[in-house]
């Protein structure tokens, strides 16, 4: 028998999980947290989400409710640090799901997960590629002036394409360009503060610290007669704004899916997750406080639909203001590259287990160990979820029109509500276990027993709340009179929030599916060595080690469906 202790210890601990050692080890613990942090990317969510939070609430649900909500996170992520060092799996939430509540919790875990994680990447693609368009208006007066549905769609395609290319090409590189985009977080997001500090265009002034932590705003165009008091205000316009926090910091799952990637994932993933939100939360909140200080004229802001480049034409020149949005636009692709790499593992993992149609082709690696097809697939998808965005939507009016493109409310709903839902599974699980879980080497001592239940209540009620109506035209009939829109109200789909119609099929799908075909094959995480019997995984993986076996080439595993 092998000795199993000249083994690399994470190889032994994925073996132990039933894993060879496929995907290139390559990741230091700084890039694992790295990925997290470029994906929950405060040059992205601060900047594309912005007008969720200043037309749902205004000031306060940005400058308090960032803090409030980001504290709540945190907590999911320590939840889920301590099951990423117990579990260091590609699969991730899914695995988790498996091992603590069974073949069926996994089975839905997963499905919840990737679907978020597409339409994470079609979000932040599509708002790359709007902040792209605003960029080159200013730098460019042939640039066409105007929002462009069609045009900026077309800088989204390109925008899939280009970031597919560099997730197919190598894993090293990936690595290297995460490394680079946190720093270019930190620098460009300083460099932001700092003009919006010390660089306002003649006569521009800061506003006060009683505007900024006091301003409410109900920019819904008549929910509830847009008013900023009573229980309408502060229970259903004021938490949709919340979504900017909830959107922004997330994807930090990465560090797990990315795990078996990283040397040392047992401590440094479980440190690499907590740490991205911790940091992108301090980051994220002066970001968005120099934001809210520069702002010149309040009605104007809202009346141009909350966008922060509102704020910037205020503040700036019209050059200051282009590199302000190039500054972001930049950490959007990054943040874009990251998301679909971190969505790729996760749908290489979930295929691996034979839990996706076409799963042998999403499960197969490149020469460079790079799960090609999944790559391909995940952005194929992210392009189809957001096509309706090539609807044209005027939320203004005739004389003072703004435009606002409710598909990428939708997809960001998707994405927040299929994460966080898919969160929520493996942490009640882990908390219905108790002192039964066997705990990482990071863990949450005995804090579990507050935090876990604390976590799941909070993506509850989060998830209720961005499934909601947005906009008068956009609310069903029967619920008009209940949320006070105005009388003349036309009901009208292309301003509905489809997110609870995505997930809601989804849900029904997934439900259908179960019942009728799939709990009679799907047996959740399938192993991936072929085990002597009484030999355990890592003893296997020993023998090949003697043997100088590789875990490429003709050693590369096959699918099921290829045996």
């Amino acid at each position: 028998m092998a000795d199993i202790s000249k083994m690399d210890k994470d190889e032994q601990m994925l073996a132990e999980l039933g894993y060879k050692q496929e995907l290139s080890r390559s990741w230091s613990g700084f890039s694992n947290f790295a990925i997290s942090f470029s994906i929950i990317s405060i040059l992205a969510g601060c900047f594309t989400t912005f007008y969720f939070g200043w037309n749902n609430g205004g000031p306060i649900a940005i400058s308090l409710g960032w803090p409030l909500v980001a504290t709540f996170i945190l907590i999911i992520g320590f939840c889920m640090s301590e099951l990423v060092s117990a579990y260091p799996t590609s699969g991730g939430i899914y695995w988790w799901a498996s091992k603590l509540g069974g073949v069926k919790a996994g089975y839905y875990t997963g499905w919840l997960n990737l679907a978020g994680l597409v339409a994470i990447v079609a979000s932040v693609a599509y708002g790359a590629a709007t902040f792209l368009d605003y960029s080159l208006s200013r730098f460019s007066t042939s640039w066409e002036e105007g929002f462009s549905f069609g045009r900026v769609f077309v800088l989204f395609v390109l925008i899939l394409i280009f970031v597919s290319l560099i997730n197919i090409f190598s894993s090293h590189l990936l690595a290297i360009f995460n490394n680079i985009s946190v720093w270019w977080h930190v620098a460009g997001a300083s460099i932001v503060v700092l003009i919006l500090v010390f660089f306002l265009k003649d006569g521009a002034t800061h506003w006060s610290a009683s505007d900024v932590f006091t301003g409410e705003v109900n920019n819904t165009a008549g929910l509830f007669g847009g008013e900023t008091g009573g229980p309408g205000f502060w229970f259903y316009v004021l938490p949709l704004g919340f979504l900017l926090t909830q959107y922004t910091i997330t994807g930090y799952d990465a560090s797990a899916h990315l795990s078996e990637e990283t040397h040392g994932a047992a401590d440094t993933a479980a440190k690499g997750l907590w740490r991205s939100i911790f940091y992108s939360a301090i980051g994220g909140w002066i970001l968005l406080l120099s934001f809210l200080f520069a702002v010149q004229d309040p009605e104007a802001v809202s009346l141009g639909g909350g966008g922060v480049q509102v704020i910037f034409d205020q503040a700036l020149t019209p050059k200051v203001a282009g590199t302000v949005l190039m500054i972001a636009t930049i950490g959007q692709l990054f943040c874009t590259t990251a998301c679909l790499t971190s969505a790729s593992r996760m749908l290489f993992a979930f295929s691996r287990d034979g839990a996706v149609p076409g799963s042998k082709y999403w499960s197969r690696l490149n020469a460079q160990r790079t799960p090609v097809y999944a790559v391909l697939a995940v952005a194929v998808a992210g392009l189809i979820l957001t096509l309706p965005a090539l609807w044209e939507v005027n939320i203004g009016t005739a004389a003072e029109p703004f435009y606002s493109v409710v598909a990428f409310y939708a997809v960001v709903s998707i994405g927040v509500l299929g994460l966080y839902l898919a969160f929520a599974i493996p942490i009640f699980y882990r908390w219905r276990a108790g002192s039964a879980f066997k705990q990482g080497s990071w863990n949450l001592g005995n804090k579990w027993k507050w935090m876990a239940p604390l976590a799941v209540g909070e993506i509850v009620v989060t998830s209720f709340y961005f499934i909601l109506p947005l906009y008068p035209s956009g609310t069903p009939s029967w619920l008009q009179g209940l949320l006070g829109t105005p009388d003349d109200t036309v009901f009208s789909w292309k301003y509905v929030n489809y997110a609870p119609l995505v997930l809601g099929g989804l849900l029904i799908a997934l439900w259908i599916g179960w019942h009728v075909s799939a709990k009679n094959w799907f047996t959740g995480p399938k192993t991936t060595i072929d085990l002597p019997a009484g030999m355990t995984s890592a003893d296997e993986i020993a023998l090949e080690h003697e043997r100088g076996g590789s875990r490429t080439g003709e050693h590369q595993r096959q699918h099921p469906d290829e045996k």
